[in-house]
C-alpha cells in the first residue's frame, strides 16, 4: 500500500494496521515521507481519531523510532510525572526533589513552553548556568548520583514524536487525543521509568477544556502506560485559576523554593503533595497514597527537599546561590501593578487571558524557536475568594518591553474580576484515574 492509500484509508475513518503504521512513521524518520503528507496524515487523524489498538501501536512506534534508557542499573522503582500544561504550572520542580527525598528515583525528561502554557525547561533554564542539555550518559550518571534529573528531549528520545509535534503545532493538530496521547506516552515510555503519575488538567487555562475531554485523554494515557507494564495513576485537576501566584520563569522557580522551604501556597502544596505521594507509593516507599503524602509532608518540614533542589542546581551546572538570595537576579525593566476596581471578593481569574498576556511580556514564546525573557511575568497578590478593597493592589508584572505594558495592564484587569459576594471554593483535584476506571478524589 502506497502512503497515499494509507492516508486515504483513515481519510475514510477504517483503522490502520501495524505495518501501515510503520509504512507511515519510518518513512517519516528517515526523510522517505515528506511534510505535507505527514500533516494530511495528523489532519485524517484529528478527524477521525484512532482505535485504541491503532493507538498503542503508534505510540510503540514513536517510542522505538529512537533509544530507549535503560535505568536498570539505578535502584529503586523509577518514577515520573507529567503535566498536560497549565498556568503557573510549576509543580515538577518542588515535586521531583521532594519524591527524591523519600528515596524514589526521579528520571524528568520536560519540554518547553508553548501557547499559553508555561515550560518546565524554560523554568529551569532561568537559573543562571543550569542545563537542561545533558547527554543521554550524563542523564545516567546524575540521577545515580543525586536520585532525580530534569533534562529536555534529546536527539535520541523518540525522534518521531520531535519531528511530528513540531508539524502538529503548525496545522492545528495538537488538541487530539490519540496524538497527545503517543507524543507524551512515547517520551516517557523512553526515559527509563517503571511507573508514572499523570496531572491531566481540565478547565479555562487547560488544553482541555471540559472534563468529559481530560477523562477521556487520561483514560487513554493510563491505557497506554498499562499496556505496556508500567503502573500509571492519573488525576484530573482544575486549571481555571493559575497555580500559586507567580506566573513567569524566573518568579516560578524562587515560588517553588519558597515552597520546599515550608512556605503555604495552598494549592501549589496540595497538588505537590498528592502528585509526590502517589510517586512514593507507586516507588514502593509507601504503603498508601496517604502514606506517600504524608512522607512528602515531613521531607519539605525537615529541609531534605529543599537540600535535594539546591543539590540538582548545582549538579546540572547552576548557580545555587541565586536560590538561597533570589534579590541578585536582574530586574526587567519595566514592573508596573493592578488595582482593584473596587470593593469585594476575587471572584475569577482567568488563566488562559493571564496565560496569554505572560506571552506579551517575554514570559512566552508563540514559536519553539523563540526566546523567552526569564524575569519578565506576573505576580499575584490575591486569589480567588480574598477580599479586596479598591484601590488594592490585585497583580505586579515585569516585562522588559515598553510597547507590551499598556497592552499587559488592559488584559490583567480585564482577567481579574472583582464581586460582591465570596465565590464558593472549587475542589483542586476532581478524579482519579487508573486501570480500574475513574472515580472522584
Amino acid at each position: 500500500m502506497t502512503i497515499n492509500e494509507i492516508i486515504r484509508k483513515k481519510r475514510d475513518g477504517a483503522a490502520l494496521t501495524a505495518d501501515e503504521l510503520q509504512r507511515l512513521i519510518g518513512g517519516y524518520v528517515q526523510g522517505e515521507v515528506p511534510d505535507y503528507q505527514m500533516s494530511a496524515f495528523l489532519m485524517a487523524v484529528y478527524f477521525r481519531g484512532m482505535t485504541p489498538e491503532e493507538t498503542v501501536e503508534f505510540t510503540r512506534l514513536m517510542l522505538h523510532s529512537g533509544d530507549v534508557v535503560d535505568l536498570s542499573a539505578v535502584p529503586g522503582v523509577k518514577v515520573d510525572k507529567h503535566s498536560t500544561g497549565g498556568v503557573g504550572d510549576k509543580i515538577s520542580l518542588p515535586l521531583a526533589p521532594v519524591v527524591a527525598a523519600c528515596g524514589v528515583p526521579v528520571p524528568m525528561i520536560s519540554g518547553r513552553g508553548l501557547g499559553h502554557t508555561g515550560g518546565t525547561l524554560d523554568k529551569l533554564e532561568s537559573i543562571p548556568g543550569f542545563r537542561t542539555d545533558l547527554s543521554i550518559e550524563e542523564y545516567k550518571r546524575v540521577i545515580a548520583e543525586l536520585g532525580l534529573v530534569l533534562i529536555g528531549q534529546t536527539k535520541e528520545i523518540a525522534p518521531a514524536d520531535k519531528k511530528m509535534y513540531a508539524l502538529r503545532d503548525v496545522t492545528s493538530t495538537v488538541e487530539c487525543i490519540p496524538l497527545i496521547a503517543g507524543s507524551i506516552m512515547s517520551k516517557k515510555l523512553a526515559e527509563g521509568i517503571d511507573a508514572l503519575v499523570l496531572d491531566v488538567k481540565t478547565g479555562r487555562g487547560a488544553f482541555m477544556s471540559t472534563e468529559e475531554r481530560s477523562r477521556a485523554l487520561a483514560e487513554a494515557l493510563v491505557s497506554i502506560g498499562t499496556r505496556f507494564g508500567k503502573e500509571t495513576v492519573g488525576f484530573i485537576t482544575r486549571m481555571d485559576e493559575p497555580l500559586g501566584y507567580a506566573i513567569g520563569n524566573w518568579n516560578e522557580v524562587v515560588e517553588s523554593a519558597e515552597c520546599l522551604q515550608g512556605r503555604d501556597v495552598p494549592d501549589v502544596m496540595e497538588l505537590t503533595v498528592v502528585l509526590g505521594g502517589a510517586m512514593v507509593w507507586l516507588g514502593r516507599k509507601a504503603g498508601s497514597l496517604e502514606e506517600g503524602m504524608e512522607r512528602c509532608r515531613q521531607a519539605v518540614k525537615d529541609g531534605s527537599a529543599y537540600d535535594r533542589f539546591l543539590r540538582l542546581v548545582r549538579r546540572q551546572y547552576g548557580d545555587p546561590s541565586y536560590i538561597v538570595d533570589p534579590s541578585k537576579y536582574r530586574r526587567s525593566r519595566h514592573t508596573e501593578t493592578v488595582s482593584a476596581p473596587a470593593d469585594g471578593y476575587i471572584g475569577s481569574i482567568d488563566s488562559l487571558e493571564l496565560g496569554f498576556t505572560g506571552i506579551v511580556l517575554g514570559a512566552g514564546r508563540t514559536r519553539v524557536d523563540e526566546a523567552v525573557e526569564p524575569a519578565a511575568g506576573i505576580l499575584l497578590r490575591k486569589k480567588c475568594g480574598d477580599p479586596v478593597r479598591k484601590g488594592e493592589t490585585v497583580a505586579e508584572f515585569s516585562t522588559d518591553r515598553t510597547a507590551a505594558v499598556d497592552e499587559a495592564k488592559r488584559r490583567i484587569e480585564r482577567a481579574v474580576t472583582v464581586t460582591p459576594a465570596r465565590p464558593e471554593p472549587q475542589k483542586l483535584i476532581l478524579s482519579v484515574v487508573d486501570k480500574n476506571g475513574v472515580r472522584p478524589y
